[in-house]
């Protein structure tokens, strides 16, 4: 067993590794220009020894007990000779795919499988040669299994001390190969991630790999129409469109529309989108909160507030989505994690690309958490700038780098000026579990690993950052975006407990006029309006209202675990799970009174929750150009 599974292993690295580089090299001018083979071989090998010890660990674990058993050593290789043979699969299926699908085997590879008739009737009209091929490749490799995995001399068994200590090293090897890092999260497609090129995203990976964790993220992708029912596909594209107060676009992106700005300044202007972890209305004095955010207050009194601005979830993923891709929240998954989103997928930073911006995101910790790195790298941001780049962050805890720090990344960036436009998106780590910060930078009250501390050294880090940049040169030609991604800790005896969906919006910055807006927004009408803000005319599919037209605002909606709730005015409509619709009276904080269903009302509320999955499934939240792209 012992020389079955060595023999395995080194072959399944050699065979991975070869086909990473032919597939660079195929790709060789794609590569070089996004900065060379580096991070390619580097990540690849990592997800090579993942997948290696993933489908060699257990008899790895038990040949230190059983290499002495010829019936043990015969079914060691009938299992390696079936995993060495979908492995050669996956990879000689690869280039095919890449010229079809610009992408490793994925999501697709495994819906195709539904139609093997059509399928492999496809094949085999127009690509006999293709198949000839590949079925002599799998052939010679299903030799070369059979000769180096399928026999071996039985091993003679360490005596019993050694063969504990033998496993035990075993499993920390397998446990350590699986992780591929030594850091919080174990690695996983985002952590490979490497540039703006999604199919030089998926070279370190290997094709196997992809298809399974495609398989995997299918249980993030439950479709709204099976838990609260349906509507006609036209019916809702219409309640959207009319609700979004937008004409009709083509079939393919029923809601591309152009958007005019409302203002037009000399040249575009920079946008700076600052979304604050865990930061709820609760604890923002000016909102009628706990006054633990004093910065943030003053800041308020001199740009646009919004002061009924709502979250669309409680994940920080949900309100990523909802600032950076105008995307409402659905029954499913965030986008940032489902596969299908991972490009084409409509971001500001897509719009703004053709608009001549450069796009960067910043955050203080991982960036593969949550895939944001292989998200936003693959839809339209230029730049990532994570815990890694950081130069001699002042602190670093639990969840990377604090505040003050992603703060002093963000000035530095703009500091740089020139003539190019930019979109920068910050997000906040410090306001999370276990409650770590700076020491020194407030007064502290009490036990200083508390969220109301947090939030004390958070706003200090959003006053000291304004104090700057109110004193620089980008001041004038910015415009910034300070809102939440979501509250801390929500939770109540409610259905859907609005309180906890309250969070501070607040835009400043060139422009922008002190006034204090009491209307209902959702978060996905802050990217729309900052458009408009900006003098950004042009065509997205985005359904957020332009805040700076008339007659807009006054609807929320929101996704709280299993429950969807759409609140206009003072009216909230909960959908449930095969349960009909619920109406109630909703005051501020707490008050719900239970009201008769409104059947107009409802079914918008029910079109919203729909539309999400129906644009996701269809790749309606895109842009035309993105659409219908051709591969490189």
């Amino acid at each position: 067993m012992f020389t079955q599974i060595g023999l395995f292993s080194l072959s399944l690295l050699l065979m991975l590794m070869f086909s990473r580089l032919l597939l660079t090299a195929w790709q060789w001018p794609r590569v070089r220009a996004a900065g060379g083979p580096g991070a390619i071989v580097r990540w690849g090998l990592r997800i090579d020894l993942n997948q290696l010890a993933m489908w060699a660990g257990i008899p790895a674990l038990l040949a230190p007990w059983l290499a002495d058993q010829p019936l043990a050593i015969w079914l060691t290789g009938l299992w390696l000779q079936g995993v060495w043979l979908l492995f050669v699969l996956l990879e000689i299926s690869t280039p095919q795919f890449i010229q079809e699908y610009d992408s490793r085997p994925n999501r697709l590879y495994l819906d195709y499988l539904k139609y093997p008739k059509e399928v492999f009737g496809m094949l085999w009209k127009g690509y006999k040669p293709v198949l000839a091929a590949a079925g002599l490749t799998l052939a010679l490799a299903g030799w070369l299994g059979h000769a180096l995995f399928a026999q071996a001399q039985p091993n003679a068994l360490p005596a019993w001390p050694w063969r504990i200590g033998l496993t035990l090293l075993i499993a920390a090897a397998i446990v350590l190969a699986i992780r591929g890092t030594l850091g919080h999260r174990p690695i996983n497609p985002a952590s490979v991630a490497w540039c703006g090129d999604s199919l030089l995203n998926t070279l370190p990976l290997n094709s196997l790999y992809n298809v399974l964790f495609a398989l995997y993220a299918i249980k993030n992708e439950r479709a709204a129409a099976d838990v609260y029912g349906d509507l006609p596909d036209a019916e809702m594209q219409a309640i959207i469109r009319e609700q979004a107060r937008i004409p009709a676009g083509p079939p393919e992106l029923p809601t591309l529309h152009h958007q005019p700005a409302s203002q037009t300044p000399a040249r575009p202007r920079n946008i700076v989108l600052i979304v604050q972890e865990s930061l709820g209305a609760q604890y923002v004095g000016n909102l009628g909160g706990a006054g633990l955010t004093p910065c943030l207050d003053a800041l308020a009194a001199t740009g646009w507030n919004f002061t009924r601005a709502y979250a669309t979830g409680t994940r920080s993923v949900r309100g990523l989505e909802a600032v950076a891709a105008g995307f409402p929240p659905t029954l499913s998954d965030a986008a940032l994690r489902l596969a299908n989103a991972q490009s084409r997928f409509f971001t500001l930073a897509q719009l703004l690309r053709r608009q001549g911006y450069r796009s960067r995101f910043i955050y203080g910790g991982e960036a593969h958490f949550d895939n944001m790195k292989s998200f936003f790298l693959g839809n339209g941001f230029d730049e990532l700038h994570d815990l890694p780049t950081f130069e001699s962050p002042a602190f670093v805890g639990t969840w990377g780098a604090s505040d003050e720090d992603m703060f002093d990344k963000l000035h530095t960036l703009l500091s740089r000026g020139g003539d190019q436009p930019t979109l920068h998106l910050a997000f906040s780590v410090s306001n999370h579990t276990p409650w770590e910060y700076p020491a020194g930078r407030i007064p502290v009250d009490g036990d200083p690993a508390t969220v109301q501390n947090t939030v004390r050294y958070a706003d200090w880090a959003i006053g000291q950052f304004f104090a700057r940049a109110q004193a620089s040169d980008y001041w004038r030609d910015t415009i910034f975006l300070v809102v939440a991604d979501h509250d801390a800790r929500v939770g109540g005896a409610q259905r859907i407990p609005l309180r906890h969906f309250h969070i501070p919006a607040l835009i400043l910055g060139a422009g922008v006029q002190a006034r204090r807006d009491a209307r209902i927004i959702s978060q996905i009408d802050l990217p729309t309006t900052l458009l408009s803000l900006a003098g950004i005319q042009d065509a997205h599919p985005m359904i957020g209202h332009d805040l700076t037209q008339a007659g807009t605002g006054g609807r929320a909606m929101m996704q709280y675990e299993d429950r969807y709730g759409y609140l206009r005015g003072d009216t909230l409509v909960v959908l449930e799970p095969e349960q009909p619709a619920l109406c109630f009276d909703y005051r501020a904080p707490d008050t719900y009174t239970p009201l008769p269903t409104d059947p107009a009302l409802a079914k918008i509320a029910l079109a919203h929750a729909l539309w999400p999955t129906w644009a996701y499934r269809n790749q309606a939240h895109s842009l035309p150009e993105l659409r219908h792209a051709h591969p490189a």
